[in-house]
């Protein structure tokens, strides 16, 4: 369980939270939600345990599963079945039990090998205890159902690309959760901060059902709306306006009646206040010319104005980025080429043979299964990683622009203010300054670490970033996470008008709309073909 008392939350000195109340207990499905920037993902850190709180008391029992956005594993040298089975201490276990095993086949000294066994006979029971070979299974089985396959399990993290990495934390969240871990699931309150990222349709479709099983508490962030709609019982909405928390205790269908109808009756009361006021105060005008009549014409001024002031605030429309991808550079013909591309990791092929030519303003979505090395490619086109063979090739005026779906383009460490600089060097200082403006970084937030912005907001200032290079060819890798909906539609409008070339990787069969693609790359066999419709339900797929 967790339970926060007058808690307060602050990014700088803009208040996020004041004076709140939170409680999460068994059977607790809650959506927490709100405007990028309103503080939800500092709200997870924050009960989570892996950030303080400005004030107020935080009280947790029992056990905790947190999948933040952008999970920082510790050793990447280990095996991701190891990652995973480490999560019920199994992977330390099977270690030792192997090692046991070799003791018992090498030694010739009876001692020695008798010691061996009764070590074995011990790691066997603890291994037992835990769920055994049943338990792996499960492991492995958790491990199918959010797309990680055997071959992937068997490599070390740092082979792995962010996505994989980041299912692999899911894997291990959840399979500390599930109903044959200790405790049996119930005493495990997970939070989970967009946990579809990521994830092909049929995941998602599995991690829903999951969820709604799950019978310890929930606090999940996600701006997948049928995730919300399948499996929340609460709500809790941070209005980044009023630094306050409003608890529904209800589904989300519910929510959404409900907090429509509450603003439709704020409103009302609202205009209605608003036109009394105003007749009182023509009323006062009137009468202020007469001395004899100041004192109850400043009366009906003090009336008017407790009419309105005692009336709930009218939610304000949240504030969306205005953007608008940069005015592309001139080019030659084809700006960019690659020539039988191919990339393994250890004895693990990638894939091999890929040729690709970008001509100026042509639009191109790579496809490919989970693992296929969709993101591998746009590295290679963009410099980030260099290819085992073949060679990408810049050609006249070439201007890239890269958006990173793990942000890794971001320096953490760096403000706001310092990550846009390094990406327009040569800008005018206003003119930055107006850029971010429009990314809805203002004030004191330009001085923010990156690393401490939510998942939104750092895809908001990568996007700034973009906007402000000048790019002729964007290689774009999932650029619609983490975006509400207000925001993915500024991205999808901007990707619609954009005149230079785009490379796009995505699950969003919306951002695949808005591009209007004329090829397909099908990775891992590297395989052009021309655009179709039948394409498209390929994307949530793969």
């Amino acid at each position: 369980m967790i339970t926060a008392t007058d808690l307060e939350l602050r990014a700088g000195s803009r208040i996020l939270l004041s004076d709140a109340s939170l409680r999460v207990q068994a059977g607790d499905r809650i959506g927490l939600v709100g405007r990028n920037g309103a503080g939800k993902t500092t709200t997870l850190r924050v009960l989570a345990g892996e950030g303080e709180p400005y004030g107020g008391e935080l009280r947790r029992t029992g056990e905790l599963g947190y999948l933040p956005q952008d999970p920082r594993e510790g050793d990447l040298s280990v095996t991701a079945k190891d990652r995973v089975l480490s999560a019920r201490g199994l992977d330390e276990l099977l270690r030792e039990m192997e090692k046991a095993q070799t003791a018992m086949a090498e030694h010739a000294d009876e001692s020695v090998r008798d010691k061996a066994v009764r070590k074995y006979g011990r790691l066997e029971e603890r291994f037992a205890s835990l769920g055994g070979y049943a338990a792996e299974s499960e492991a492995a089985r958790i491990c199918s159902n959010l797309g990680l396959a055997d071959r992937v399990l068997a490599q070390p993290l740092r082979t792995l690309s962010g996505g994989q990495r980041r299912r692999v934390e899911l894997a291990r969240i959840l399979f500390a959760a599930s109903e044959s871990g200790v405790g049996g699931g119930a005493g495990t309150i997970l939070l989970l901060d967009e946990p579809t990222n990521h994830l092909d349709a049929d995941s998602i479709n599995w991690l829903r059902t999951f969820l709604k099983g799950h019978n310890g508490g929930l606090i999940v962030i996600s701006h997948d709306v049928e995730l919300l709609a399948d499996v929340v019982n609460k709500v809790w909405f941070l209005d980044a306006m009023r630094g306050e928390v409003d608890i529904y205790n209800m589904g989300w269908q519910r929510y959404l009646d409900a907090r429509a109808a509450d603003e439709k009756r704020r409103r009302r009361e609202r205009a209605n206040a608003e036109k009394k006021a105003s007749v009182l105060m023509a009323q006062a005008d009137k009468m202020r010319a007469k001395a004899t009549k100041a004192v109850a014409a400043q009366n009906m001024i003090k009336r008017a104005e407790k009419l309105v002031s005692g009336l709930d605030e009218v939610r304000q429309s949240d504030k969306v980025a205005k953007i608008r991808f940069p005015e592309p550079a001139p080019c030659g013909k084809t700006p960019l080429t690659a020539e039988g591309l191919s990339k393994s990791y250890g004895s693990l092929e990638i894939f091999s043979g890929v040729d690709l030519a970008i001509d100026k303003g042509s639009r191109v979505v790579i496809l490919g299964l989970n693992g296929a090395g969709k993101t591998t490619l746009l590295r290679l086109l963009g410099g980030m990683e260099t290819p085992d063979s073949g060679g990408v090739v810049a050609g006249h005026g070439l201007r890239l622009g890269y958006y990173a779906q793990e942000h890794e383009t971001l320096d953490h460490n760096a403000s706001v203010w310092a990550n846009t600089r390094h990406a327009a060097p040569d800008a005018a200082e206003q003119q930055l300054r107006s850029l971010l403006g429009t990314f809805l970084f203002t004030g004191e937030q330009l001085d923010q670490p990156a690393g401490t912005l939510s998942g939104g907001e750092k895809t908001r200032l990568a996007l700034a970033g973009l906007v402000s290079s000048a790019a002729n060819v964007l290689l774009l890798d999932e650029p619609t996470n983490n975006l509400d909906p207000a925001s993915r539609e500024q991205v999808l409008d901007a990707l619609r008008r954009y005149t230079g070339a785009v490379v796009l990787v995505t699950h969003d069969p919306g951002a695949v709309e808005a591009l209007e693609p004329e090829r397909v790359i099908l990775l891992p066999d590297g395989t052009e073909d021309h655009w179709s419709a039948e394409y498209l339900e390929l994307v949530q797929l793969a």
